[in-house]
């Protein structure tokens, strides 16, 4: 049987191909979390938005698959074939179309990330940057699979500091544009694992584009949010005659139908130096940026080891650098050295010892982000000594990285989500999106996704319906050379934290969040 819970609340939408078993609660320690996923930069503690939580038990289906279901607090959804947790229900329906359909968790994946770029655009996209952690059911393995951004190799940091005019207008619009890599990394997992057709992965999204679908409250909230900085091509898409949609409206995205439909033909290289790359190196150039098409053609998708620790019986898996959640799997290891148990969560104490941990990781990120000595940071010795450091009485003096966000220039102005508490998707200001699959043989993808603000850097060429990335909005200008600086033509920094929790060697929960620089910082139950 396989189970997917959302512990910590829902993104958006769960379904799973088998009936709903209501009964099927599980037990406390099945229960334990840790917060994931977006670029660089550490701050004072802040809350992150609602986990996704697959938790999976590798036992065989007892019924046939039936139609999705959808979890709620007090009922978890469950699936004997495969499941698919998004932050939009067409999405996951697009994951669990292609599971039907032959496709194991590694093509749902990437049809869940296509159909994520129309259905929720503000987030994530073919212009936007990744991070994939992957349980191979075949071989009994983790990978990584790094799809960050790359500074263009032209890039001028000091446009970004003062003295230069207009230094913070730059960080902002095409100036923040960088390397786009999501696309070369839906390719990938489809040609190393996929068993479908790589046009078959497209179908749906293709579909949400073309017919259109009626977006909800917060998809138009963000939308009346940001129109005033769109460009007037996206303006005709996202309005009519110049009043951005509104709830319950149709959404038609005819341009992004048109480049989905050259991906599907062309594969990753329409980004990567073909034509769409071109379009995205213009309109950046047009703007006052340094995106080349030598740029889109060098920043590829690459597959890389995982890290993890031994927590409480379990092995907490995610990405490696250039992602810097190791910061999370550093403070999960020193919070192991406090007495907590579950009764204590949100007491003085937990609170207390939660806020040091992450002052302290923070001023460690800062230290050894460049090159982080695992071998150190990531040993019980170090969790020891870190926890030791900290008083049970007393708040340690804290000194941010800077007392001004490079990254909030370019944040929405206009709209804060509202909604039911147990509403991840209307209560979450995290500018990134997180989905989870799992197939019926034991598969897991456990993905986060962004275009760093919303609607990234609110470029979207001519004719593309593609909105394009921020990221170099979310580096760290000062002091200059510090670690989370522009450093052209390298990869950058970013704090995407996808999860596979594996116990006994076997995927039991799989995990992600959105929630910008806060998203590498465990909220463990114990």
């Amino acid at each position: 049987m396989l189970t997917i819970l959302l512990v910590l609340g829902l993104l958006g939408s769960c379904g799973g191909a088998g009936p709903a078993a209501p009964e099927a609660a599980p037990r406390e320690e099945e229960t334990t979390s840790a917060t994931t996923g977006e670029p660089t930069g550490e701050t004072s503690p802040e809350p992150t938005a609602p986990a996704t939580v697959a938790q999976t038990e590798p036992e065989p289906p007892e019924e046939p698959a039936v139609r999705a279901t959808s979890s709620t607090p007090d009922a978890p959804a469950v699936g004997g074939e495969g499941m698919v947790s998004s932050a939009h229900p067409l999405a996951t329906e697009a994951g669990l179309e292609v599971l039907a359909d032959g496709g194991n968790a590694f093509d749902a994946a990437v049809a869940v990330a296509a159909a994520l770029n129309v259905v929720e655009p503000m987030m994530s996209g073919a212009g936007g940057y990744g991070a994939l952690v992957v349980y191979d059911a075949e071989k009994g393995e983790t990978r990584y699979l790094e799809a960050g951004s790359r500074f263009p190799a032209s890039t001028d940091p000091s446009v970004f500091r003062p003295p230069t005019p207009g230094y913070e207008a730059n960080r902002c619009g095409a100036p923040a544009v960088s390397a786009p890599a999501n696309v070369d990394a839906w390719e990938k997992l489809s040609e190393e694992y996929g068993d479908l057709e790589w046009s078959r992965l497209f179908e749906p999204a293709i579909g949400y584009a073309e017919n259109g679908f009626a977006i909800d409250g917060v998809t138009a909230g963000w939308i009346g949010s940001e129109y005033p900085a769109f460009p007037e091509n996206a303006r005709e898409i996202y309005g009519r005659d110049g009043v951005p949609l509104q709830t319950g409206e149709t959404l038609v995205q005819t341009d992004l139908a048109g480049s989905l439909r050259q991906i599907q033909r062309e594969g990753a290289d329409s980004m990567h130096g073909g034509s769409l790359g071109e379009a995205m190196a213009a309109t950046v150039q047009e703007g006052g940026g340094f995106l080349t098409l030598d740029d889109t053609r060098e920043n590829r998708a690459e597959w890389l080891d995982t890290i993890s620790i031994g927590y409480r019986g379990n092995e907490v898996v995610t990405a490696s650098p250039p992602s810097t959640s190791w910061g999370m799997l550093l403070r999960l290891g020193v919070l192991s050295e406090f007495d907590l148990t579950p009764q204590d969560h949100n007491t003085s104490d937990y609170l207390h010892a939660l806020t040091e941990v992450s002052k302290q990781g923070g001023q460690v990120a800062r230290e050894y982000a460049a090159d982080p000595p695992f071998d150190l940071l990531l040993s019980e010795e170090y969790w020891a000594e870190q926890a030791a450091n900290m008083s049970p009485y007393y708040a340690s003096p804290y000194e941010p990285f800077t007392t001004v966000d490079s990254a909030a220039s370019c944040s929405p102005t206009g709209y804060t989500p509202t909604g039911p508490a147990n509403n991840a998707q209307a209560n979450s200001q995290g500018y990134t999106t997180h989905y989870v699959v799992a197939d019926g043989e034991g598969n897991v993808v456990s993905s986060t996704q962004t275009l760093g603000n919303v609607f990234g850097s609110k470029v979207m060429p001519e004719g593309t319906g593609l909105w394009l990335n921020d990221a170099t909005a979310w580096s760290r200008f000062e002091p200059v050379g510090n670690v989370f600086d522009v450093y052209p033509g390298r990869k950058s920094l970013y704090a995407l934290c996808p999860v596979i929790v594996l116990r006994d060697g076997k995927p039991t929960i799989a995990l992600g969040t959105p929630g910008g620089r806060t998203i590498p910082r465990p909220r463990p139950r114990c």
